[in-house]
């Protein structure tokens, strides 16, 4: 089965992509995935301006670069989206790309891992409710972490966690180790009813 993580943010400086390192080195350890870590950073799309929601759109002709972005989505089994939290929602670069989705998303399920002051709590709240209106089964279990991570890079560059990660029994590794085996379960009962 094939796994997309997403990177949610575009932006210099960011730490989302350490963060989805991090999310594809603890993936590696589900059996029959294929993984890939999607960056929206290269998908260069305009700012959603449709008169019509794609969704509902019979006659929807995205520009190239989009038609990329959203072939590249109908590839997956299943997503992980890692999203940090700006002004107490998701950053306008995923919202955007969500906006231009039309029917990739249908019975597949995702995850989110989440960060920021309040783990990302307010953003992956936020996410949740568009990622079920395109047709994702968003997992209950979810990922946070609390704290500015880029101030306090617990996460390094390759995706490599600290001890204050991995040796927490009840930290962001065993939640992402839960969150990953329920979204493998979810994508394998969902692809075969597909």
């Amino acid at each position: 089965m094939k796994l997309q993580i997403i990177i949610g943010s575009s932006r210099p400086g960011r730490v989302s992509d350490r963060v989805a390192k991090w999310v594809e080195q603890e993936a590696a350890n589900l059996e029959n995935f294929d993984i890939e870590l999607i960056d929206l950073a290269d998908y260069d799309m305009p700012l959603f301006n449709e008169a019509i929601s794609p969704r509902y759109n019979p006659d929807y002709q995205p520009t190239a670069t989009v038609q990329k972005w959203l072939s590249k989505l109908a590839q997956a089994d299943a997503y992980v989206f890692v999203t940090p939290e700006y002004n107490h929602s998701i950053p306008a670069v995923l919202k955007n790309a969500l906006d231009y989705v039309k029917n990739e998303f249908v019975h597949r399920p995702a995850a989110i891992v989440s960060h920021g002051g309040v783990g990302g709590a307010r953003a992956t709240e936020h996410l949740k409710n568009i990622l079920s209106e395109v047709g994702l089964i968003v997992i209950p279990k979810n990922v946070a972490f609390v704290g500015m991570l880029a101030m306090n890079p617990t996460i390094d560059e390759q995706g490599n966690a600290d001890q204050s990660i991995t040796g927490n029994p009840h930290g962001p590794q065993a939640a992402l180790k839960a969150a990953l085996q329920d979204l493998a379960w979810y994508s394998s009962a969902l692809k075969a009813a597909r």
